[in-house]
C-alpha cells in the first residue's frame, strides 16, 4: 500500500469528520483505538474514546497520536496539537498534515463469498455476499441502506466449514450498482493473513484458468 503526503493548509485537503462520525485514533505503538466525534469545527475536533485502551491516554502520551477517518478519497490521516479533556475524550487542533491512504492499491480479486453485516442500527443483522475483496477492504452487493461514513461489524466467510473472518470496517462509497465498498478498521492479525492467503489462492486459480484457456485455444 502506497501513502500520498500532503502537507497543506488547504481547507479542502482538511475536511474533517462530521460529528457523531466514527474515527479511528493510531498510537506509535501501533494500537488503533475506534473513537467518535462529539464536536466538529473547521479547524479542531472533540473525540471520544469508545473502548477501553492498551495503555491508558495520559497528557504525556499524545504528540505521536494520528487520527485517521474515511473521506470520498479513501482514508486520511491527520495530526495535530492534542490535548486531554478528560479520561476519554481528546481534543485535535492545528490539523495541518494529511496522508491520504490509498487503500484501493491492495491487490483485489472477484469473489462471491457470505457475509454477515452488523451496524447496530435499527436494522440488525444482514446477510450479504461480497462482490471483491482486497486486503485492505471489500465490495458489498448490499444492503442499500447503508450509509457513506457508517461504521459496521462483518463476518466474512471465506471457505465453507472454517471460521469466518471478523472485523469492522466504515462504508466509503457507493456505485453505480448500489454496491458498498467497505474500508477495514479493525481486524485481528490472524484473520488479515488469512484473508490476504485467500486472494493469493484466488489469483493464482485465476492465472491458472487463463494458461489452460490459452492451451485450449493453442
Amino acid at each position: 500500500m502506497r501513502l500520498l503526503r500532503r502537507n497543506t493548509a488547504d481547507k479542502d485537503a482538511l475536511k474533517l469528520p462530521k460529528r457523531s462520525a466514527t474515527v479511528t485514533l493510531v498510537r506509535d505503538s501501533g494500537e488503533r483505538i475506534q473513537a467518535r466525534v462529539a464536536e466538529s469545527s473547521q479547524d479542531s475536533l472533540l473525540v471520544g474514546v469508545m473502548f477501553r485502551t492498551e495503555r491508558p491516554l495520559t497528557a504525556g502520551s499524545l504528540d505521536d497520536i494520528v487520527l485517521e477517518y474515511a473521506s470520498h478519497r479513501g482514508r486520511v490521516r491527520v495530526r495535530g496539537t492534542v490535548t486531554l479533556e478528560d479520561s476519554d475524550l481528546l481534543r485535535f487542533r492545528d490539523l495541518c498534515s494529511v496522508e491520504v491512504l490509498q487503500e484501493r492499491e491492495y491487490v483485489r480479486v472477484k469473489a462471491t463469498r457470505p457475509v454477515m453485516v452488523c451496524t447496530g442500527g435499527s436494522q440488525g443483522t444482514v446477510r450479504s455476499y461480497s462482490v471483491d475483496l482486497s486486503g485492505g477492504g471489500m465490495l458489498l452487493a448490499g444492503p442499500n441502506t447503508l450509509k457513506i461514513g457508517e461504521r459496521v461489524e462483518f463476518r466474512l466467510t471465506t471457505t465453507p466449514g472454517s471460521a469466518p473472518i471478523t472485523g469492522t470496517g466504515t462504508v466509503v462509497r457507493t456505485d453505480s450498482r448500489g454496491h458498498r465498498a467497505v474500508s477495514f478498521e479493525q481486524i485481528g492479525e490472524g484473520d488479515h493473513r488469512r484473508l490476504v492467503r485467500f486472494i493469493f489462492e484466488c489469483q493464482r486459480a485465476e492465472r491458472r484458468r487463463g494458461l489452460e484457456q490459452e492451451e485450449n485455444h493453442g
